[in-house]
């Protein structure tokens, strides 16, 4: 949903924007309900399929962004060449004093909460990274 969020919003300089796993062995769909959200929010969701993060992701000045702490600190873990300055929690980023809440396995109304934070969180992101042009 992140990046669909990010990119309907847009950037104002171009940005490769992707989504990656730490739990992904294999490539799947996306999640009927993240899906059903999306949708309903006017996003596109054709083509999605699920990829794990890689040490090739993190090269370089990318900027890896997290829902969670506990996932920050798993790629610092899994990854030795993670800059842990590139690796953040996206609501600290942006200044947010809350995580947003995984809604993995959750109900249709959690993927939509999980929806309005992202949507929150993703504008002040948006507004930080445009902020240099």
């Amino acid at each position: 949903m992140a990046v669909a969020i990010l990119e309907d919003i847009g950037l104002k300089r171009p940005a490769e924007i992707l989504a990656r796993g730490l739990v992904v062995l294999f490539p799947e769909p996306l999640n009927q309900k993240a899906e059903a959200v999306m949708i309903s929010n006017g996003l596109p969701t054709e083509g999605y399929m699920s990829s794990p993060l890689t040490a090739e992701d993190l090269e370089g000045d990318a900027l890896v962004l997290t829902m969670e702490d506990k996932q920050r600190q798993k790629v610092l873990e899994l990854f030795e060449n993670a800059n842990p300055k590139n690796v953040q929690v996206l609501t600290e980023f942006v200044g947010d004093e809350l995580e947003i809440v995984n809604p993995y396995g959750g109900t249709l109304q959690m993927y939509g909460l999980c929806y309005e934070t992202l949507l929150a969180s993703i504008r002040k992101l948006a507004n930080i990274l445009n902020e240099g042009e």
